[in-house]
């Protein structure tokens, strides 16, 4: 099967954890080794978060006496891309000897007239209490929003068309290498009037992204992974329960944070109604067993597992990917 994958923030670095190399690389180690089982038997891509990551370049780049002005946001994601890809094709490597890995630095191209630029709603960089957030919004003109019990900075975020480079990364699959691949929803650029790409400053939802480019690469699978184990049905009250099995107009019914899950289901979504293929949601370490349907919420048009029948698409003859489920 050819599966993409998206690792929410926390396989990078989990709430109330400092920012720091080594924290990270040791959760990146822990996130592939549930990875494992599916780059040892499928053809796997890989995308993951960078919003704690890109946030931290930030401060840095913003409060650096030696610069000017600061780094745009296109810059800051594309050297977020390198970083944690470096980290995820080690772990790959020592867990996996012998396959071949690729981390390649990415594009994703927007619409240089989205709604979102005028609306921030992306958060990114580190949490803080509201004061300490308000705090700094006003030293840096940072527009600054709740995320749960914390407070943090967001961004504009423009929805994906494309990843730029989407061709590249079928040759990298095609040749038998877990590709590494549109860290952070990838850098966000636009079509000037020239028809050039130019950078604009804003984050990609990187689920969004892995929904565009697992339908792009005619994926089997998408899984979006993080530190849930299902999606719930009322979350957040006393009557919140897990959503085993749903079909996407079901789930689009249901209301999510949108900060956090809403983009997840909205990706997943997304996928099954333009392939008819499964998606699903659950956890980094369940990876294995959510694509055999024993864990997370799995999403299909019918809102079944398709079980057994699940097959590999036939590229070449224009097979109809998942079978029906028995």
């Amino acid at each position: 099967m050819r599966v993409v994958v998206a690792l929410g923030g926390n396989a990078l670095l989990r709430r109330g954890q400092k920012p720091d190399a080594e924290t990270q690389e040791a959760n990146v180690a822990a996130a592939v080794r549930g990875l494992v089982p599916l780059a040892r038997e499928h053809e796997l891509v890989v995308t993951h978060g960078n919003g704690p990551q890109v946030g931290i370049l930030a401060m840095q780049s913003a409060s650096d006496p030696h610069l000017s002005t600061p780094y745009p946001f296109d810059v800051l994601g594309a050297q977020t891309q390198g970083m944690i890809g470096y980290w995820l094709l080690q772990a790959f490597e020592n867990e996996v000897p012998g396959r071949q890995v690729a981390a390649i630095i990415n594009q994703t191209l927007v619409a240089a007239h989205d709604p979102a630029f005028g609306d921030p709603s992306k958060f990114v960089g580190e949490v803080y209490t509201e004061e300490e957030a308000r705090r700094l919004a006003a030293e840096r003109g940072w527009v600054v929003k709740p995320d749960g019990t914390y407070w943090r900075r967001v961004v504009g975020s423009p929805r994906p068309q494309r990843v730029v480079e989407t061709r590249l990364i079928r040759l990298l699959l095609d040749s038998g290498a877990v590709v590494v691949c549109a860290g952070g929803g990838g850098v966000p650029v636009i079509r000037n009037e020239l028809g050039r790409l130019e950078g604009v400053e804003a984050v990609v939802d990187k689920d969004l992204t892995a929904s565009v480019l697992a339908e792009a690469l005619e994926a089997d699978a998408l899984l979006v992974l993080t530190d849930v184990s299902h999606v719930q049905r009322e979350f957040g009250t006393s009557r919140a329960t897990p959503i085993l099995r749903v079909t996407p107009a079901a789930l689009r019914r249901e209301r999510f944070p949108a900060g956090s899950m809403a983009p997840k289901v909205e990706a997943v979504c997304r996928f099954v109604e333009l392939t008819g293929d499964m998606a699903a949601i659950g956890r980094m370490d369940e990876a294995a067993a959510i694509l055999e349907g024993a864990a997370g919420t799995i999403v299909t048009p019918d809102g079944q597992y398709p079980g057994d029948r699940l097959t590999r698409r036939g590229r070449a003859d224009g097979d109809a990917g998942l079978a029906a489920p028995t």
